[in-house]
């Protein structure tokens, strides 16, 4: 049953998949500097940006939960699924995903972390002007 509303459910699933995406990234930038990678430089400046990006977007979601009093806790995972509780108000409501969904999830909001960070920044546009 559904008890959250839609931008309620949006903030807190956002919040949860982007947070596993920076675990993600942060993962990542320890396989680089232990990687035998002949070049590490722009790999580890793409993943930096990607998650200074990501944590300023997560700073902000975390706003918006606080402000609708709005928590995420995670309840159990096994090797299919894994549940997790969305609270707001003293309304709740258990969500189970598929890990093979969470993984596709996950991956997409890696890709639009990539083209954010690949993309000019407005500062960085004028200054070339």
């Amino acid at each position: 049953m559904r008890y959250l509303t839609e931008e309620e459910r949006h903030i807190a699933s956002r919040f949860l998949f982007l947070s596993m995406a920076i675990v993600v990234i942060e993962q990542d930038i320890q396989h680089i500097e232990k990687g035998a990678f002949k070049i590490k430089e722009p790999y580890m400046h793409l993943l930096e940006n990607m998650a200074t990006v990501a944590g300023e977007e997560r700073r902000e979601l975390r706003m918006q939960m606080n402000r609708g009093r709005i928590k995420v806790v995670t309840l159990e995972k096994n090797d299919s699924f894994s549940s997790f509780l969305f609270l707001c108000q003293g309304r709740e409501e258990k969500r189970n995903y598929y890990n093979p969904a969470i993984r596709k999830k996950v991956h997409a909001i890696i890709q639009e972390l990539m083209q954010k960070s690949l993309l000019p920044s407005p500062k960085s546009a004028s200054a070339k002007i």
